[in-house]
């Protein structure tokens, strides 16, 4: 082993002692934490407006402070774009972390401050290293280089003194990293950051493959096209022959499951570590801690306050939420959070289910609308009516149901989304449909705009137009009828539109 190796694998097991004292006492660590995120904040207009500083206890905070959408907090982040101060978080903001939008907006921007990016991201980062030390105590992790594929940033033209900045998370934290971090990541900075991601992954399919990569973080879906390129470029059978000292990939943002067969047969080794993470704009929250697990522990001392909601009452008109203490194994509540970048019981979409409660792991089990997100590019339901909406008028189409879901990534072939919808009225071309459906997303959506970027992560979407009564007859036959029984408009697993898929066959058949 390595002098660096050892020298690093020794300072990351130095931090396994603090993660266990925040697991033996979770509470004590966010009450403390709670305080001070209302302390710190007291003096901001955020602050001034719902009177932090006569906050005492947890259940005056539940009281005064509503739950925020994104669509409520965004007059105070859109004014922190704007270059004012102290309106949210105390401290300046000049980095703003940019994920895909809401029904109002094309992109949300969510505030990053620093003490987000050393309490919380940088934390989160070293972490995963550390509870990975300590779990394969032979690692040869630092013996070579980690290979992130992350994205782009850009200077914030909202504002006029152009001070901050905004772009991907793993942007915003590539770009911020200590020396150290730098060393002993690769590619350089330059190509990692490039906005181009045709150019990029080809640049870094080069730049990379002379280099010894021990281990690999980032989004699945982009992950596996370079490691693909690489393949292709080095006329190679399996990333092994260029990578030979490949142990880990370090994986979050999409289910991996889908990926797993397809990253198995590029990299053909019994040994390979997949671990997961749960690190997201707005803060990050878990890190597997056991091998072969698929289970996170909540991180607890990140600068972040949780709070929970059951999913079965986010329909309320006034939803409660329940602290830490209070949640229950195998329930599927919505996350809320209070951060030291100024997002207050905020919302986040997700949904969690608690798999332990001693200490508090998590599973991601969904969010809190219907969505598709298998490559990252979180389209939600909100955007596919927006589309189909656009391309029935364009069309002179009249549709009575649809669904849609990902066409997973497989050896050799993109992936995509596929649609099944049932036309009253029949457009007047399926392939113009289908290309003002594909066009009006990509313009709603940034995030799935940039995945279809040159086929890049996507291709087309493939619509399919069945006979009308058909979402009547899948609904019965899984005895759904009734009107509280509603056609799933986006799923992010393919059992819905398989089942109508086979069951429309079957038909045909008759």
């Amino acid at each position: 082993m390595g002098l660096i190796n050892s020298i690093l694998t020794w300072v990351m097991k130095k931090r396994i002692h603090q993660i266990e004292l925040f697991m033996k006492y979770p509470h004590d660590v966010q009450d403390e934490l709670f305080k001070r995120l209302i302390q710190e904040a007291q003096l901001t207009q955020f602050g001034l407006q719902y009177g932090f500083s006569d906050i005492e206890t947890y259940e005056q905070f539940r009281e005064r402070v509503p739950i925020h959408s994104y669509e409520k907090l965004y007059p105070y982040i859109e004014r922190q774009m704007r270059g004012e101060e102290n309106i949210l978080w105390p401290s300046e903001i000049k980095w703003f972390s940019k994920s895909s939008g809401t029904t109002g907006h094309r992109s949300k921007f969510i505030p990053v401050s620093q003490e987000a990016l050393e309490e919380c991201h940088f934390k989160g980062g070293k972490d995963l290293i550390s509870i990975y030390v300590n779990n394969f105590p032979d690692t040869k992790l630092f013996d070579g280089k980690g290979l992130a594929v992350g994205g782009s940033h850009q200077i914030n033209e909202y504002d006029s003194s152009a001070s901050s900045f905004y772009g991907d998370v793993s942007a915003v934290i590539m770009q911020n990293l200590p020396p150290w971090a730098q060393f002993i990541r690769t590619p350089s900075l330059e190509t990692a950051l490039m906005n181009n991601w045709e150019e990029k992954i080809e640049k870094m399919a080069y730049e990379t493959a002379t280099e010894n990569v021990t281990n690999l973080a980032g989004v699945p879906t982009w992950t596996v096209l370079l490691i693909q390129r690489i393949v292709e470029l080095q006329n190679k059978s399996n990333i092994l022959e260029v990578w030979p000292n490949l142990e880990a990939f370090f994986h979050g943002a999409v289910a991996f499951k889908p990926y797993r067969s397809l990253f198995q047969s590029l990299i053909p080794k019994d040994t390979m570590n997949y671990w997961e993470t749960y690190n997201a704009s707005e803060g990050f929250f878990g890190i597997q801690d056991q091998k072969n697990s698929e289970e996170m522990l909540l991180m607890l001392d990140y600068g972040i306050f949780y709070e929970f909601i059951p999913v079965d009452e986010l329909d309320n008109e006034h939803p409660r939420a329940i602290p830490l203490h209070e949640v229950e194994k195998d329930k599927n509540y919505a996350m809320i959070i209070s951060t030291n970048a100024g997002l207050w019981r905020y919302n986040i979409g997700d949904t969690v289910k608690f798999t332990s409660i001693s200490p508090y792991r998590i599973k991601i089990s969904g969010r809190t609308k219907h969505f598709i997100n298998a490559f990252g590019e979180e389209v939600i339901i909100e955007n596919a009516e927006a589309a189909i909406t656009r391309a029935c008028t364009l069309t002179n189409a009249i549709i009575d149901n649809f669904t849609a879901a990902p066409v997973f990534l497989e050896k050799g072939k993109r992936g995509g989304h596929e649609w099944i919808i049932e036309f009253k009225v029949q457009p007047d071309s399926l392939d113009t449909f289908t290309k003002v459906l594909d066009e009006s997303l990509r313009e709603i959506n940034s995030d799935y705009d940039a995945k279809r970027n040159f086929d890049l992560a996507l291709v087309a979407p493939k619509v399919h137009s069945v006979p009308e009564g058909t979402f009547y007859q899948w609904m019965k036959k899984r005895g759904k009828l009734g009107g509280q029984n509603k056609v799933p408009r986006l799923f992010n697993t393919r059992d819905y539109v398989e089942d109508i898929l086979q069951m429309t066959a079957e038909v045909e058949l008759r």
